[in-house]
């Protein structure tokens, strides 16, 4: 996974300290083109782990998050959407990674319209992109899941974890 340039500037100086870091998440939808009435969402499968998950990523110093969700899609999967809605905020608990940095996201889970563009893994950190039914997807962590389903309920109502 590629680590932004910020992140590595503040690593420089604070080793492997706890980074406390917002997140987008970009659940994609689209009228499934083979079933009348039925949604697909885009899924990549990143490249580090393995997972099926929607479009994630790290909100760059300064950016809006509805932005960093939309740059995320072109970005990993080569397709284009628009954020409509922010449907879920969590925090995600602490993590290490391999190397020994501590990091603990704060994730804004947008609901996002597709608009044009075939999916495939545009930046080497996922292995593939697709359209998925929602009643096929693959297995993922439940996390990743949740944040599907925070984005299919028929209101624009934010919800978090309490």
């Amino acid at each position: 996974m590629a680590i932004p340039e910020f992140i590595l500037d503040l690593r420089s100086k604070i080793g492997t300290d706890l980074l406390w870091l917002p997140a987008a998440t970009a659940v994609v939808l689209r009228p499934s083109p083979e079933r009348d009435g039925s949604r697909q969402v885009l899924l990549v499968k990143r490249a580090d782990n393995g997972w099926w998950t929607p479009v994630t990523g790290i909100v760059d110093p300064g950016e809006e998050p509805a932005v960093a969700a939309v740059r995320e899609c072109l970005e990993e999967a080569d397709v284009v959407a628009v954020a409509e809605a922010l449907m879920w905020v969590h925090a995600l608990p602490p993590m290490e990674y391999d190397n020994g940095d501590r990091a603990q996201y704060l994730d804004l889970t947008f609901r996002c319209r597709y608009v044009s563009g075939e999916p495939f893994p545009a930046d080497g950190e996922n292995t593939e992109a697709a359209w998925f039914e929602l009643d096929e997807m693959p297995d993922m962590p439940e996390d990743m899941a949740n944040r599907i389903a925070a984005c299919l309920v028929d209101d624009d109502v934010c919800r978090w974890t309490l």
